[in-house]
């Protein structure tokens, strides 16, 4: 049997055999042959299907730690505008950074407070501060 060559930009293609195996109609798969099942003596058991339960995500705090070089209204202002505290509440969260080392501004997901960590040092970067942000598991 001669086979028609054609040259195609990605070499030669065999035409025959090419259109052998695009216009092959595939076979039918076979299927087992239908049957009824036995007839239920009294005694079955029927297991209940329960619903796996997700556990939830591994939630994340977000801590700043104390400098001797941040001004302290700067970490008012940055507790106020990336994690939505009221003037009060962030003065004291600044004071609990300044008293003892670091202080918890917020609890997230993994994603969410490796974002506020990078907004923060950001913006410590741009004000040309050396607040330090982390972010670690909740325990």
């Amino acid at each position: 049997m001669r086979h028609q060559i054609k040259r195609g930009r990605h070499g030669l293609i065999a035409l025959d055999r090419m259109i052998f195996m695009a216009t092959r109609i595939p076979p039918v798969p076979k299927t087992p042959p239908a049957t009824k099942p036995a007839r239920d003596d009294g005694d079955s058991v029927v297991l209940e299907r329960r619903p796996q339960k997700t556990a939830p995500p591994q939630m994340y705090q977000v801590v700043m730690l104390n400098d001797d070089y941040t001004p302290m209204e700067f970490v008012v202002v940055v507790i106020q505008e990336y994690f939505n505290k009221d003037r009060e509440t962030a003065t004291q969260i600044m004071l609990k950074i300044h008293l003892d080392g670091r202080g918890v501004c917020g609890v997230y997901s993994r994603d969410l407070a490796a974002t506020k960590v990078n907004q923060v040092m950001e913006a410590a970067h741009q004000a040309g501060h050396p607040l330090q942000c982390v972010s670690e598991p909740v325990e």
